[in-house]
């Protein structure tokens, strides 16, 4: 388990061999301003990091990390959206041209979900509802693999709510407008923690494909 003087420790190490010899850049995003062209929308998940995943330098993303990297509709009904204010923030404000929902394996809100977390009395909290988002995945999950494996399930479950989410924001008038028009261009990723493969959606298609090898055998729509 990491303590408080490990996490100490390793920011003197980013002190030393990333803001120092970086001082020009981070002194220009401080007094310049942030401009990032793509937003992703991620699991707050410790072991997927969107910025070690792809890379990236400060700067380059503006990152949304919830349970379950879910979207949550276009409504305007209640007070607390911070998804949906961060997303507004990222489109309207920032004007970046990508978004990306990023999901990956192993997802602990999508196996509540699986679970039917928060639907047998456990009481009143966060989680449940918040994974109810993705209720549409796992009924067209149970409906078309009713007898296949608890990881198949939970696996096609976690695929699949990333399209819901795609689904979601084009709920939102402002995101479907730049879509049509072509400005803004949105991305579906799948990230497997034991293989360190990472798959994108096609739409046309309905499948996940492997960014550098193409269709992949292990598809949700070809494995059952």
């Amino acid at each position: 388990m990491t303590s408080i003087n490990e996490l100490l420790q390793g920011f003197h190490r980013f002190r030393r061999k990333n803001f120092e010899p970086n001082r020009e850049l981070f002194n220009r995003l401080a007094m310049q301003g942030q401009t990032p062209r793509t937003l992703l929308i991620g699991c707050s998940d410790s072991r997927v990091d969107p910025a070690i995943l792809t890379d990236s330098a400060p700067g380059d993303l503006f990152i949304i990390r919830n349970v379950a990297n879910l979207v949550p509709p276009y409504e305007t009904a209640g007070r607390y959206h911070g998804t949906s204010a961060a997303v507004e923030y990222a489109v309207c404000n920032l004007k970046v041209d990508n978004i990306i929902v990023l999901g990956h394996s192993h997802c602990g809100g999508i196996n509540a979900l699986m679970d039917s977390y928060g639907e047998n009395n456990e009481g009143e909290g966060y989680i449940a509802p918040w994974v109810q988002i993705a209720a549409p995945a796992r009924d067209e999950v149970l409906r078309l693999w009713p007898d296949a494996s608890r990881e198949f399930r939970q696996r096609a479950c976690e695929r699949t709510s990333i399209r819901v989410s795609l689904n979601n924001l084009m709920t939102f008038p402002f995101i479907r407008q730049l879509v049509e028009e072509g400005a803004l261009h949105l991305y579906g990723w799948y990230y497997s923690l034991e293989n360190g493969e990472l798959m994108q959606y096609d739409p046309c298609k309905d499948r996940f494909y492997d960014m550098y090898f193409g269709p992949m055998s292990s598809d949700i729509l070809d494995d059952f």
